[in-house]
């Protein structure tokens, strides 16, 4: 009797969790479900085969001998104490609304930023709320003097959103500039997530890659591959990761998303390089998973296969996803682009870049740091 009885608390006890996680996850901040003519064209795509989109070439999630259990024990018990600084990270305080007139460039820390081209504000994966994650508390960003707000924001132009991973398209950051943003761009069925959050179906493009669209004439943006993976959900890749290509009158920038290192590059810079700026991840890499993220010794491989005069790193600075000490990314891409006598721009999280200028050198505002 005991055990019949405990059996059914247990039973009675995993079916509420199952319910409770289901109801869990039909929150809006999952996204919405591709439906209608965005499945057709989903479906329709080159690059979408056995039911996911597809990296150009054999990207594993981990690599070769390496386990998921092993991957997950690692980031949860390993090398804490060092992925996150101890004190508040500098960060530069700017009138977003009253910006200089001129044409410009803000980091905001990870992958988040600010261009300013012929007074068109433009913004990639803008997140600021506190947690880069589905589940409350569990990716907080670093203690920064300054933390951007939706509030800060002019109006926006144009949101360019590379991927869906909560560290790139953020529900509550969405909602907040929702009636400040006029248009977006974004990969095969990411619109899909922004149509349930209330935006305007016109307001919404979506590229598949090598797709080409304009924006306010003088601006081209085009759709180029990344070697990386995307999903909300359980169910990986059924919306498209992507880079993009912003080729104005004045300037030629690779805007790179999330990638690993992989033929693409070379691709992209043949057809559409050289470029004045490559912005590019850098960090929450590891060797496990490095075929999905850079490492600091490909950056570099990607700079030069793009013919960028310049880059900028990227995706560091504000979470810790991955092993490495935090400012391992900065330290070690400052290092290696000395040594290739290749011009890095290391502005501090909302530092003005002034896009005529690229040439200015940076201070290494993590040394010192702890």
């Amino acid at each position: 009797m005991k055990i019949g009885k405990r059996l059914k608390i247990v039973l009675a006890s995993v079916i509420i969790l199952i319910v409770m996680g289901n109801v869990y996850l039909m929150r809006p901040l999952f996204g919405g479900k591709i439906t209608g003519t965005r499945l057709e064209r989903v479906i329709k795509s080159p690059n979408f085969r056995d039911s996911q989109f597809q990296n150009l070439e054999h990207t594993p999630s981990l690599k070769e001998g390496e386990s998921f259990v092993g991957a997950m024990y690692a980031f949860l018990f390993k090398d804490r104490a060092i992925r996150s600084p101890k004190m508040p990270l500098p960060v530069m305080k700017q009138d977003l609304k009253n910006l200089p007139d001129a044409d410009l460039l803000i980091w905001f820390g990870h992958s988040s930023y600010l261009l300013k081209i012929d007074g068109k504000i433009i913004v990639v994966d803008p997140v600021f709320s506190d947690n880069a994650s589905p589940v409350p508390g569990s990716n907080k960003p670093f203690n920064l003097s300054y933390v951007y707000q939706a509030d800060d924001f002019p109006p926006i132009d144009l949101l360019l959103i590379s991927h869906d991973h909560y560290d790139h398209l953020d529900y509550k950051t969405m909602i907040q500039l929702r009636s400040k943003i006029k248009n977006v761009i974004c990969g095969l069925g990411v619109g899909a997530h922004f149509e349930r959050w209330g935006f305007a179906e016109n307001k919404v493009t979506e590229l598949d890659w090598y797709d080409e669209t304009s924006f306010e004439k003088e601006f081209k943006i085009v759709a180029t591959p990344a070697r990386h993976f995307s999903g909300r959900k359980f169910k990986r890749n059924t919306t498209l990761w992507t880079s993009f290509v912003l080729q104005t009158e004045k300037y030629k920038l690779f805007l790179g998303g999330d990638s690993g290192y992989g033929k693409h590059f070379k691709t992209i810079g043949d057809k559409y390089g050289p470029f004045d700026l490559a912005i590019l991840e850098n960090g929450q890499y590891n060797e496990t998973w490095r075929y999905i993220h850079s490492m600091p010794d490909e950056l570099l491989k990607e700079v030069v296969d793009l013919q960028a005069k310049h880059f900028l790193p990227v995706h560091s600075g504000k979470f810790a996803l991955a092993l490495h000490d935090w400012k391992e990314p900065l330290s070690l891409v400052s290092k290696y682009a000395e040594e290739a006598e290749i011009p890095v721009l290391t502005p501090k999280m909302g530092e003005i870049v002034y896009l005529q200028q690229l040439d200015k050198r940076y201070d290494k505002w993590w040394e010192g740091l702890k």
